[in-house]
Protein backbone atom coordinates (compact mmCIF):
# COMPACT_ATOMS: atom_id res chain seq x y z
CA UNK A 1 0.00 0.00 0.00
CA UNK A 2 2.71 2.55 1.23
CA UNK A 3 4.77 1.68 -2.24
CA UNK A 4 1.66 2.08 -4.35
CA UNK A 5 1.43 5.34 -2.65
CA UNK A 6 4.97 6.59 -3.13
CA UNK A 7 5.24 5.11 -6.80
CA UNK A 8 1.98 7.15 -7.75
CA UNK A 9 3.60 9.96 -5.66
CA UNK A 10 6.73 9.93 -7.91
CA UNK A 11 4.75 9.34 -11.20
CA UNK A 12 2.65 12.53 -10.16
CA UNK A 13 6.00 14.04 -9.79
CA UNK A 14 7.63 13.52 -12.88
CA UNK A 15 4.46 13.88 -14.93
CA UNK A 16 4.52 17.85 -12.94
CA UNK A 17 8.19 18.62 -13.86
CA UNK A 18 7.53 17.40 -17.26
CA UNK A 19 4.61 20.04 -17.56
CA UNK A 20 6.51 22.77 -16.11
CA UNK A 21 9.53 22.49 -18.06
CA UNK A 22 7.70 22.11 -21.36
CA UNK A 23 7.89 25.68 -21.81
CA UNK A 24 11.53 25.96 -21.18
CA UNK A 25 12.03 23.20 -23.95
CA UNK A 26 9.28 26.01 -27.01
CA UNK A 27 12.03 27.79 -28.08
CA UNK A 28 13.83 25.12 -30.93
CA UNK A 29 17.18 26.73 -30.69
CA UNK A 30 18.89 29.25 -28.61
CA UNK A 31 18.23 32.87 -29.23
CA UNK A 32 19.67 34.64 -32.60
CA UNK A 33 22.24 37.47 -31.84
CA UNK A 34 19.48 40.27 -33.00
CA UNK A 35 17.01 38.77 -30.31
CA UNK A 36 19.77 38.86 -27.63
CA UNK A 37 20.53 42.56 -28.59
CA UNK A 38 16.89 43.50 -28.82
CA UNK A 39 15.99 41.79 -24.91
CA UNK A 40 19.16 43.33 -23.75
CA UNK A 41 18.47 47.14 -24.87
CA UNK A 42 14.80 46.65 -23.80
CA UNK A 43 15.90 45.53 -20.17
CA UNK A 44 18.25 48.48 -19.89
CA UNK A 45 15.20 51.07 -21.11
CA UNK A 46 13.31 49.40 -18.77
CA UNK A 47 16.07 49.67 -16.07
CA UNK A 48 16.76 53.59 -16.90
CA UNK A 49 12.69 54.44 -16.57
CA UNK A 50 13.10 53.15 -13.62
CA UNK A 51 16.00 55.14 -12.54
CA UNK A 52 14.06 58.32 -13.53
CA UNK A 53 10.82 57.27 -11.50
CA UNK A 54 13.42 56.87 -8.43
CA UNK A 55 14.79 60.38 -9.08
CA UNK A 56 11.62 62.25 -9.79
CA UNK A 57 10.20 60.87 -6.55
CA UNK A 58 13.23 62.41 -4.49
CA UNK A 59 12.62 65.09 -6.64
CA UNK A 60 9.31 65.40 -5.44
CA UNK A 61 9.65 64.77 -1.91
CA UNK A 62 12.43 68.15 -1.69
CA UNK A 63 9.85 70.21 -3.73
CA UNK A 64 7.20 69.10 -1.02
CA UNK A 65 9.77 70.29 1.86
CA UNK A 66 10.70 72.95 0.21
CA UNK A 67 6.96 73.86 0.05
CA UNK A 68 6.31 73.29 3.52
CA UNK A 69 9.38 75.42 4.59
CA UNK A 70 7.81 77.92 2.80
CA UNK A 71 4.29 77.93 4.51
CA UNK A 72 6.14 78.27 7.96
CA UNK A 73 8.12 81.49 6.55
CA UNK A 74 5.05 82.57 5.89
CA UNK A 75 3.22 82.15 8.70
CA UNK A 76 6.04 83.44 10.36
CA UNK A 77 6.04 86.57 8.49
CA UNK A 78 2.42 87.12 9.56
CA UNK A 79 2.78 86.59 13.07
CA UNK A 80 5.29 89.35 13.21
CA UNK A 81 3.30 91.97 11.34
CA UNK A 82 0.49 91.33 13.85
CA UNK A 83 2.91 91.86 16.60
CA UNK A 84 4.51 95.00 15.02
CA UNK A 85 0.92 96.42 14.21
CA UNK A 86 -0.17 95.97 17.94
CA UNK A 87 3.23 97.30 19.30
CA UNK A 88 2.79 100.21 16.93
CA UNK A 89 5.83 100.12 15.17
CA UNK A 90 6.74 102.41 12.16
CA UNK A 91 5.15 102.37 8.86
CA UNK A 92 8.64 101.26 7.19
CA UNK A 93 8.70 98.06 9.41
CA UNK A 94 5.07 97.31 8.43
CA UNK A 95 5.83 97.75 4.90
CA UNK A 96 8.63 95.56 4.75
CA UNK A 97 6.44 92.81 6.83
CA UNK A 98 3.79 92.98 3.48
CA UNK A 99 6.95 92.80 1.43
CA UNK A 100 8.19 89.59 2.89
CA UNK A 101 4.73 88.23 3.14
CA UNK A 102 3.85 88.64 -0.82
CA UNK A 103 7.50 87.02 -1.33
CA UNK A 104 6.60 84.09 0.33
CA UNK A 105 3.30 83.55 -1.63
CA UNK A 106 5.09 83.89 -4.57
CA UNK A 107 8.00 81.11 -3.71
CA UNK A 108 4.53 78.89 -2.29
CA UNK A 109 2.97 79.56 -5.78
CA UNK A 110 6.10 78.79 -7.93
CA UNK A 111 6.58 75.79 -5.93
CA UNK A 112 2.97 74.41 -6.33
CA UNK A 113 3.64 74.85 -9.72
CA UNK A 114 6.72 73.04 -9.91
CA UNK A 115 5.35 70.24 -8.13
CA UNK A 116 2.70 70.02 -9.95
CA UNK A 117 5.33 69.59 -13.35
CA UNK A 118 7.20 66.91 -11.16
CA UNK A 119 4.20 65.14 -10.65
CA UNK A 120 3.13 64.94 -14.38
CA UNK A 121 6.64 64.25 -15.15
CA UNK A 122 6.56 61.36 -12.97
CA UNK A 123 3.23 60.05 -14.64
CA UNK A 124 4.50 60.19 -17.82
CA UNK A 125 7.88 58.33 -17.07
CA UNK A 126 5.67 55.87 -15.03
CA UNK A 127 3.69 55.14 -18.05
CA UNK A 128 6.91 54.92 -20.40
CA UNK A 129 8.45 52.55 -18.13
CA UNK A 130 5.11 50.02 -18.79
CA UNK A 131 5.17 50.79 -22.32
CA UNK A 132 8.53 49.49 -22.22
CA UNK A 133 8.27 46.74 -19.70
CA UNK A 134 4.87 45.58 -22.07
CA UNK A 135 7.66 45.75 -25.33
CA UNK A 136 10.17 43.47 -23.11
CA UNK A 137 7.37 41.17 -22.56
CA UNK A 138 6.06 40.77 -25.77
CA UNK A 139 10.11 40.52 -27.25
CA UNK A 140 10.64 37.51 -24.84
CA UNK A 141 7.24 35.72 -25.75
CA UNK A 142 8.45 36.45 -29.56
CA UNK A 143 12.05 35.10 -29.41
CA UNK A 144 10.29 31.66 -27.31
CA UNK A 145 7.93 31.33 -30.16
CA UNK A 146 10.71 31.41 -32.87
Amino acid sequence: MINGKSILAMGALAVSLGLAGSPLFAADGPFTPSEKHELRNDRREVRQDRHEVRLDRKEKRGDRRELKGDRRELYRDRRELRRDIKSGASKEEIARDLNEIHQDRGEIASDRAELKSDVKELKGDKQERRQDRREFRRDVKDALKN
